[in-house]
């Protein structure tokens, strides 16, 4: 699995991570690169991302992706381009809390922080840096996913 993880090396700390799990559409692949690069936020925040984008990654779930980037103490969180991110209709990904129990003081705490939810690619930037700086907390993000008719979250900023 080390050779799989090379991102933790080549990783700036301040890029949000995304990993790439679905191979089976390059068209649709393209439509989420598209959106991945527009601005964020008022129009002024650019975005800043790694993307991982090895067919080794292929099928991964988000479990087993939450195993390896556990060993980055910098990230919080991990976005896929999963399967339901190449179908037809608006474009999300899996944002994945890279939280563990062994960080959190009770089991409410974990069940609180941790767990994922769909992302419009725009909210990315924005979870990725409020999660970083520490401003909000997954459950934030969370809680204002379940806000929205299909469970996605959207940007506070929108």
């Amino acid at each position: 699995m080390s050779d799989r993880i090379e991102w933790l090396a080549e990783r700036d700390q301040h890029a949000a991570l995304i990993i790439r799990t679905d191979y089976s559409d390059e068209q649709a692949w393209a439509v989420v690169k598209a959106e991945l690069i527009r601005s964020w936020g008022d129009g002024d925040g650019e975005p800043h991302h790694h993307i991982v984008d090895d067919p080794r990654w292929a099928g991964w779930t988000s479990d087993q992706i939450l195993s390896a980037a556990s060993a980055d103490e910098e990230l919080s969180v991990v976005f896929l381009a999963d399967r339901d991110s190449m179908r037809d209709g608006p474009t999300t990904l899996l944002a994945v809390s890279v939280l563990v129990r062994e960080e959190c003081d009770s089991d409410e705490e974990f069940e609180e922080d941790s767990g994922e939810i769909r992302i419009v690619p725009a909210g990315i930037h924005e979870m990725h840096a409020n999660l970083m700086i520490a401003n909000l907390s997954f459950s934030d993000f969370k809680e204002a996913a379940m806000e929205d008719p299909r469970g996605t979250f959207q940007g506070f900023a929108m």
